[in-house]
């Protein structure tokens, strides 16, 4: 108790002196998090040396002078597997890390020298960042917060498209004959509790995003656990909620909306709690290629599952007492990620794009006067630019290693500027295939504006 209290202690002496940053890396699933994070703390760890930080004034200008990993204050979260990662880049052949399948941190400390020579006299300082990594399909449940048993259902119900509706057939077939009003039985909701399980995870597969509840897809400890079988109740707009509510606490409505306030009370809320209002500044990861790939439902879907996401977040500038006992983001990047999968004349249409998607979200932050950026970026580049020759013209192209092993030379295709429309989709081809890591030979990862990434989210704190 005494040494949690003086850690306390010392964080706040350390945020006071603007000596301490908590920065989160979210994203959906599949959005690049576990590289980013491995790239940030190659390109930190080797500032000075090969990295190529151009954009980072401290870097460009020879100020920074590293980073090195220490031990993260908080003892009972893991540590980001940074090692692993970089073990998966550099085997032979090279392939990408695993992805986040829980809670993790690292704590870097930042040596760099100031810009301007106080009374310091340009002596070396330092800056505690501290990483967050969250899996993505967690993240999709903190829009659960603002719902109860009844609105979520509501909004759960399978009319998004029809890609989506076949997934959840099965589900829906069994969950529309539950009489609400009937004894539950543990063995029938469980049933049907795994056939929406089972949906959720085959329409991740397929693409899509918008997928509650995330626990459902990364159950971790709670396997098998009651606080995990439940699900949407089809055809419940057209029932009384007085009604519902008068039912028995041994029904299946009462029985399946006690383990939803659960699940939020006892799951959601304190990883909201614990965790995401802790944090300082926010990088956002968005694979808008893969949702272009996918097709137009799969786009919308995460569309919405984005601006849910969005209204999770508590945004706004600080004072310092504010910064010291109830921290709030005050800076915030998106960046639309695997820049390297299209030519670079395609990276500023990303950037574009990507504000256009999230023009609602963008709106309040201004609104609220939160610093924000959008950019595109490659976190470890796996291609390089080429140039080819087709009846006489000049074509970009990218040159890289597919997943199977297979070289390829191609130019991807076109990225719109703009959110398509549905005659968009039938005239527009897209193939953005994935690409495996190229080899290395030590040094620093290489990178499309992790630079730019890095000045706007801590380069302030460089100065």
């Amino acid at each position: 108790m005494r040494q949690s209290l003086a850690r306390e202690l010392h964080d706040l002496l350390e945020r006071g002196r603007d000596r301490q940053l908590r920065l989160a890396v979210t994203g959906l699933s599949r959005s690049g998090k576990t590289a980013f994070l491995t790239s940030l703390v190659n390109q930190l760890r080797h500032a000075g040396l090969e990295a190529r930080l151009d954009l980072l004034p401290a870097a460009r200008e020879g100020r920074l002078l590293g980073a090195r990993r220490v031990n993260q204050q908080d003892l009972g979260v893991p540590r980001f597997p940074y090692d692993q990662a970089m073990a998966a880049l550099d085997a032979t052949p090279p392939h990408w890390p695993e992805p986040t399948r829980g809670i993790s941190e690292l704590r870097l400390t930042i040596r760099y020298r100031p810009a301007r020579r106080g009374w310091l006299g340009g002596e070396a300082r330092q800056l505690n960042l501290d990483l967050f990594d969250y899996p993505g399909e967690w993240l999709l449940d903190l829009p659960l917060l603002e719902h109860d048993y009844p609105s979520w259902s509501l909004a759960q119900r399978p009319t998004r498209g029809h890609a989506r509706s076949a997934l959840f057939a099965a589900w829906h077939t069994a969950a529309a004959r539950l009489d609400p009003a009937a004894e539950a039985d543990e063995a029938q909701l469980a049933e049907i509790a795994e056939l929406y399980s089972e949906a959720l995870r085959a329409a991740r597969e397929a693409g899509f995003a918008d997928l509650q509840p995330g626990r459902f897809l990364l159950p971790g400890e709670l396997a098998g656990a009651p606080v995990l079988q439940f699900f949407p109740l089809p055809g419940i707009e057209q029932a009384d909620p007085g009604e519902l509510a008068k039912l028995p606490p041994e029904s299946n409505y009462a029985t399946l909306a006690r383990r939803f306030r659960h699940y939020q009370q006892h799951i959601v809320r304190p990883f909201y709690r614990d965790h995401f209002r802790r944090f300082d500044r926010q990088i956002v990861l968005v694979d808008l290629l893969g949702a272009l790939n996918a097709g137009p439902e799969r786009f919308e879907d995460l569309s919405r599952a984005l601006a849910n996401l969005m209204q999770s977040f508590d945004y706004g500038k600080r004072s310092l007492l504010s910064r010291l006992f109830a921290p709030r983001i005050d800076r915030l990047a998106f960046a639309a990620t695997k820049a390297d999968h299209v030519t670079p004349e395609q990276h500023p249409r990303l950037v574009t794009l990507l504000e256009t998607l999230l023009a609602e979200p963008l709106k309040d932050l201004r609104f609220a006067d939160v610093p924000v950026r959008a950019l595109s970026l490659a976190s470890i580049r796996a291609t390089e630019s080429r140039e080819v020759s087709h009846r006489g013209r000049r074509t970009p192209a990218l040159r890289g290693t597919g997943l199977d092993g297979a070289a390829l030379l191609l130019f991807p295709g076109e990225v719109p500027d703009r959110l398509p429309d549905a005659g968009f989709w039938t005239r527009q081809g897209f193939d953005f295939p994935a690409f495996r890591p190229a080899p290395r030979e030590g040094g620093a990862l290489p990178h499309i504006r992790m630079d730019a990434a890095l000045d706007w989210l801590i380069g302030d704190k460089l100065q």
